[in-house]
């Protein structure tokens, strides 16, 4: 991994792909990865766990998991995005369409 993406927070999206398709989100200041919730336990090596990392749904109870399993999986600076891409619309970029 490179510095700059090193350096920069990690927005984890653990939607399903069609989801990601409907609604996703971009910004300066942190890289998007999206990986489904269900594969995130066989591709766990991808991740550092030194990075810090901020796991999105759709209203927040997937990414809360994920981010729990990180936690007890050792990574140092993990969050939840609480309420998910839908509080994100409404919050934060009402471009980002609502399904």
């Amino acid at each position: 991994m490179d510095e700059l993406a090193a350096a920069r927070p990690l927005l984890l999206d653990v939607r399903e792909p069609w989801e990601v398709q409907t609604a996703s989100v971009t910004g300066a200041g942190y890289e998007v990865l999206a990986l489904p919730m269900a594969s995130i336990p066989a591709r766990l090596r991808e991740l550092d766990p030194e990075r810090p990392v901020a796991c999105l749904c759709h209203h927040g109870a997937r990414s809360q998991r994920v981010a729990q399993f990180l936690d007890q999986q050792g990574f140092a600076h993990v969050a939840n995005v609480a309420g998910g891409i839908d509080a994100w619309s409404l919050e934060c970029d009402p471009a980002v369409p609502r399904y």
